[in-house]
């Protein structure tokens, strides 16, 4: 029986998760230290001790209890080990003769709690060094958990050290984490600086949640005609060889449902990166379409823009639904034709970038707008549309954790759709993380070239490109390359893009530029140079550029040999271990490097949100909207 830690990671996930997993884990315990410390394994007939059992699931952070067992704890009664493990339905008994596992059953129980134990609450939030927000005293540094108190440093007066501020457990729904863009300066107790802070932020927050809810208000006032089901529809996703996983299906219930009723919709369709996030927009823009309204998908690059394009063309090939592209690929003229159709109601589905929030671009029927990549789009360019075409639904499409939360939070009443599960078939790809080797890139690329597959080769920097083409060009010779990065031309990226996808290269020599939702299922491996540059939820967003077919991928982080920072080599463990389908959202946690925050809010509430902290700002924000809508 495996038995996982109460590490704040695996607390998360859902027993189906474990269950799925299981022979996955228990193999992975004999060659990864990680699974090994902060997992058991305890079989029928096993030797062992039942004193160190007991002792490893102390440190497994599991809790004695005298009464019914809850998850996270064990009970110890004579011969027997009662333990509710928390990848587990129900407690299992294990039953010892001497030092020998004799049985090992489950114990079934009439209602299972579903909370979690732990030495408080405030463990498993802080570590030492943290940066903390108190309400009443601002931000320190935490020290430790002791005695019954949490002891939070803050700055002392000049030439001496911290000051202390000792808070007991019972007020510790007091302090919370400080999540920002920057390090925060460290306040002093007992003076007026934070107070005054706070009072601030809260006039300035309440500017912007009054702005919001007035937004939110006229749209709740709005009506449009309800999206009813067609008979197309099913015709066409029954000609496609494609199968819906069930939070798929579960969110294109979610969808319609709200298609169906007389009110626009705004929702947030969150799914890790290849989870699906496409196909479901794709559903609801072609209701949309078949319902006689105009649609529009907002892309963060011309890159992306030209992928969906010819995706949707090819998906939509046997219907009457006529899709153009706005980007800054195409000529004057061409712009000038698609403004025209887009005013004229011409137009089923444009797909393009931020040409689409140009003031002279009107689009006659414009019934559901998607925004893909939405952290990338700043409130303004979202409110904007919202204020031009009040009776739009929207829908958000995010990837990335963090922003997500900040959608769901600034609108306060905006549904979420989450997509958990990984398509059917869908390996994780293999992650290493190993000291720089031409030879390991040479096995690599050969290895991937000899199956029939194509390799993305990440460069962190345009200057580095010409030196790994140098390298790559005589170590494999014999492999195709192709080279794109930010100073080219638009239409330079997208014919070299255009010739990856279509197999005519073998090597694709990139920047970031690929992270943002590019989709070939023939590319399953992914080598980074210098990759403890990388942030972690960046590069987490690149290793879900591959691995989108049945075939196993394989992704190596190489780092400089001998040049690795504590904190390169601290992402760079991260990346090993949080390697699993579906790893964005505890990325995202691990990661403190919280991106695109002056996008979302604007520069204004930015700058009001790093003062105060992440927890706060969206505490007080969603207090003023509940108020201005009381």
């Amino acid at each position: 029986m495996l038995i996982a830690g109460l590490t704040p990671s695996f607390l998360e996930k859902p027993f189906s998760w474990w269950k799925h997993n299981e022979h996955e884990i228990i193999r992975k315990r004999a060659v990864n230290p990680f699974w090994g410390r902060n997992t058991a394994i305890l079989r029928k007939d096993e030797l062992i001790k039942q004193s160190e059992f007991l002792r490893k699931l102390d440190e497994l952070g599991y809790q004695k209890t005298p009464g019914i067992a809850r998850k996270g704890t064990f009970k110890h009664l004579g011969s027997d080990i009662i333990v509710f493990a928390i990848n587990k339905e129900s407690p299992i008994i294990m039953e010892f003769t001497g030092n020998t596992v004799t049985d090992i059953h489950e114990h079934l129980l009439v209602e299972q709690e579903k909370t979690f134990p732990t030495k408080s609450d405030t463990a498993l939030k802080f570590s030492a060094g943290d940066y903390i927000v108190h309400l009443d005293h601002g931000i320190g540094i935490f020290k430790e958990e002791k005695d019954g108190y949490l002891i939070i440093n803050y700055a002392g007066p000049k030439n001496s050290g911290p000051d202390r501020l000792l808070v007991p457990l019972n007020q510790s729904s007091r302090v919370s984490a400080y999540l920002g863009l920057r390090t925060p300066p460290v306040h002093r107790l007992g003076t007026h600086l934070w107070q005054n802070t706070k009072k601030k932020a809260e006039e300035d927050i309440i500017k912007f949640a009054k702005y919001l809810s007035a937004l939110y208000k006229k749209r709740s006032v709005v009506t449009r005609p309800p999206y009813f089901a067609d008979e197309a529809e099913k015709e066409v996703w029954e000609n496609f060889d494609f199968e819906e996983t069930s939070d798929q299906k579960k969110a294109l219930e979610e969808i319609f449902k709200d298609m169906s009723g007389a009110r626009p919709s705004e929702r947030v369709l969150a799914g890790d990166v290849g989870f699906g996030k496409t196909e479901v927009a794709m559903r609801a823009i072609l209701r949309a379409i078949l319902n006689g309204k105009q649609t529009a998908l907002l892309c963060p690059t011309t890159v992306l823009a030209d992928q969906h394009t010819e995706l949707f063309r090819k998906r939509f090939e046997k219907l009457p639904v006529k899709v153009e592209r706005l980007t800054r690929l195409e000529s004057e003229r061409k712009i000038k034709e698609i403004k025209r159709g887009l005013a004229l109601g011409e137009i089923d589905l444009v797909i393009g970038t931020h040409k689409i929030l140009q003031k002279n671009v009107d689009i006659k029927r414009l019934g559901l707008l998607v925004i893909d990549e939405e952290q990338k789009f700043g409130v303004k360019h979202k409110e904007t549309l919202k204020e031009k075409y009040p009776d739009i639904d929207i829908l958000y499409l995010s990837a990335t954790p963090i922003p997500r939360t900040i959608a769901f939070c600034l609108a306060g009443i905006r549904p979420i759709s989450q997509l958990k599960e990984a398509p059917r078939g869908r390996k994780a790809p293999l992650t290493y993380v190993l000291p720089f080797s031409e030879q390991i890139i040479k096995n690599a690329l050969d290895f991937e070239k000899k199956r029939g597959g194509q390799s993305y080769y990440l460069a962190n920097r345009i200057h580095y490109i010409p030196k790994i083409l140098e390298r790559l060009d005589k170590i494999v010779p014999e492999l195709k390359k192709g080279v794109i990065h930010g100073r080219l031309h638009e239409k330079e990226i997208v014919k070299v893009m255009r010739e990856f996808r279509e197999g005519e290269l073998d090597v694709l020599i990139s920047t970031t530029i690929i992270e943002n939702g590019l989709d070939i299922s023939s590319v399953n491996t992914l080598i980074t140079e210098n990759s403890a540059l990388l942030g972690l939820a960046q590069a987490h967003q690149l290793r879900g550029r591959i691995g989108r077919s049945y075939e196993q991928s394989y992704c190596y982080f190489l780092y400089p040999s001998g040049r690795l920072t504590p904190e390169g080599e601290k992402r760079l463990e991260t990346l090993e271990e949080y390697s699993y389908l579906g790893a964005g959202f505890d990325i995202a946690k691990r990661d403190f490097e919280i991106r695109g925050a002056g996008n979302i809010l604007g520069k204004e509430q930015s700058g009001v949100l790093n003062k105060i902290g992440w927890n706060l700002y969206f505490e007080t924000l969603n207090l003023a909207i509940e108020e201005f809508e009381d």
